[in-house]
């Protein structure tokens, strides 16, 4: 069945899944799996633990993993962390696809997580392919307007070649910045993680992976979402 979705919403059960009466059982539960996860304990076999003592539904379990980073983690995180006021005159890369679906998302009204590294992260699943959705536009103008405000020297968007319609959203991001005169350029890339977890400038995403090896990295999506969208769903895991 082809997928037609117009929107990145939320899901039909997270209003119950994620009420604020549920957040200190989620929060609770992102602590004990950070512990875990401090203390050398596989990832999957943690959350199966912290999911079953919890009794947390799928759902809930993949917003738990998504919000929990070890004490080491954080910490490093942390010290790697750039403000908004350090990106004048740097160049920026972005991790397209995270950035702009936890915007998306935000502006569908779609559950957004505070993780525990204060990073905003969306509940969406792309596997393996992209479908613009009526929120695409406003989100890349979105971020467009507060990068503008930070004035980088120069942006760069990375898009996984792999992921279907990466090619569309390329020339999509091509036409907004010749459009608006942004300092942006595009490249598709086979593995956009490595790429940007070796990248020697600042590094826009939330991605796990790549914020543990990166060696500077902004939070823009949540800038961008807390600037430009405070009445989105924020679910706060953090502490």
């Amino acid at each position: 069945m082809p997928d037609t979705r117009r929107h990145r919403g939320p899901h039909p059960e997270d209003a119950d899944l994620f009420a604020p009466a549920v957040w200190p059982t989620l929060r609770a539960a992102v602590a004990d799996l950070s512990w875990l996860l401090s203390r050398g304990y596989a990832e999957n076999s943690a959350l199966k633990l912290v999911g079953d003592r919890f009794q947390l539904t799928e759902r809930q379990r993949i917003s738990v993993m998504r919000s929990t980073c070890s004490d080491q983690a954080l910490r490093r995180r942390d010290e790697a962390r750039v403000p908004a006021e350090r990106l004048a005159d740097e160049r920026l890369d972005i991790d397209g696809f995270n950035v702009l679906t936890t915007v998306e998302a935000a502006l569908a009204g779609g559950v957004i997580l505070g993780g525990r590294d204060g990073c905003y992260r969306d509940m969406a699943s792309m596997h393996g392919s992209y479908r613009h959705v009526d929120e695409t536009e406003p989100a890349l103008i979105l971020i467009g307007d507060v990068l503008h405000e930070f004035r980088p020297a120069e942006c760069c968007w990375y898009l996984d070649r792999p992921v279907s319609n990466s090619g569309r959203l390329r020339a999509r991001l091509q036409r907004l910045a010749a459009e608006r005169r942004w300092p942006w350029q595009v490249e598709l890339a086979p593995d956009v993680d490595s790429v940007l977890a070796a990248s020697p400038h600042i590094v826009a995403t939330a991605d796990s992976v790549i914020l543990d090896h990166c060696r500077r990295w902004f939070n823009l999506a949540r800038e961008v979402v807390s600037r430009r969208r405070p009445q989105a769903v924020i679910v706060g895991l953090g502490p």
